[in-house]
């Protein structure tokens, strides 16, 4: 029997729900009807508006509160599950001493005309994240961060230079999709320049991203927003090896 749950507001299964969205108008009673229209074409029924401000010249932003009836069924929800064990800082330098028998080698970046470097920093810096320690706290680690705004080729330059094990990159921008288009061009450009069994695992994050196009952007894994450094280090020693035991074999 499929498992399905409403939106919940007020009261338990009311179905309301809070949007907010940017129109291109200026503020006034028409642009106040036309959020009201576009929220009833949304399903919200009925459609109350609580907030509109002026954003600029001719756009306006809106925050709209309704009811819909949709319902989530969720035997049909589809997430990345974490397949892989959650390790202590000990169990991630001792397992790195133990399969790889030398430093994991992480370059980091924000790519493109992306400057907002908090992300990729959360995960890099020794100062971490929530009181959480960063990759630059592992002993076993060597990280460079590279910082923001770096182009693919300079990129990939690195990562040849420091012979890396991973590349991480942190993508914040997403207008017009820029962070889909920067994974693509550094996915190609990585693939142009090594063997597969030579390349750097590529590791992409960001909040906009799909945990689930890991694939189709051409990477090893995406990492989502709340994702922490003890995290990323534990799959980093995990993917790496798991490749290092499968040389071992051949």
């Amino acid at each position: 029997m499929s498992d399905y749950v409403r939106p919940y507001g007020d009261t338990t299964g009311d179905g309301m729900v809070q949007i907010s969205f940017t129109l291109p108008i200026p503020h006034d009673k028409k642009a106040e009807g036309a959020a009201l229209q576009l929220a009833a074409k949304m399903g919200l029924d009925p459609a109350m508006l609580v907030h509109a401000k002026q954003m600029g010249t001719g756009f306006t932003f809106f925050v709209v509160y309704g009811r819909v009836n949709h319902l989530v069924n969720l035997d049909e929800v589809t997430v990345v599950e974490r397949d892989y064990p959650l390790l202590a800082a000990k169990e991630v330098n001792s397992t790195v001493r133990a399969n790889l028998r030398r430093k994991l080698v992480v370059v980091g970046a924000c790519i493109g005309t992306d400057a907002h470097t908090v992300g990729i920093d959360a995960i890099l810096n020794v100062k971490g994240v929530a009181g959480e320690k960063g990759l630059e706290y592992y002993r076993e680690l060597r990280v460079v961060n590279m910082g923001a705004q770096v182009t693919v080729p300079d990129l990939v330059a690195a990562a040849r230079q420091e012979k890396a094990d991973a590349v991480l990159v942190s993508q914040v921008v997403t207008q017009k999709d820029a962070h889909l288009h920067n994974t693509r061009e550094m996915s190609a450009a990585f693939r142009e320049s090594y063997p597969e069994s030579k390349r750097p695992l590529l590791v992409v994050g960001g909040p906009r991203f799909d945990e689930s196009m890991a694939g189709e952007l051409g990477v090893d894994r995406i990492f989502s927003r709340g994702t922490t450094p003890r995290e990323v280090a534990s799959y980093l020693v995990h993917a790496l090896s798991s490749t290092a035991a499968k040389e071992k074999k051949k």
